[in-house]
């Protein structure tokens, strides 16, 4: 297992509905962590030997979480 963290920077403050997707970030093969950080930032650390960059991506986005 290769454990990479990396951020993303939320295009807006979150709503609850978007925190309820943060928890759901877990069931993805792959996604180890997920959580907001005070800078408005989303961190996630990933098995990126099951998963890549433009994978988590993928995954945030498909959650409904927006990203910039």
């Amino acid at each position: 297992m290769t454990k990479v963290q990396t951020t993303f920077k939320l295009a807006h403050e979150l709503e609850d509905q978007e925190l309820k997707s943060i928890s759901r970030l877990h069931a993805v093969y792959g996604i180890l962590a997920a959580r907001v950080l005070p800078s408005n930032e989303l961190f996630v650390e990933y098995d990126a030997s099951r998963l890549s960059s433009s994978d988590v991506r993928g995954a945030v986005e498909q959650h409904g979480i927006a990203i910039s």
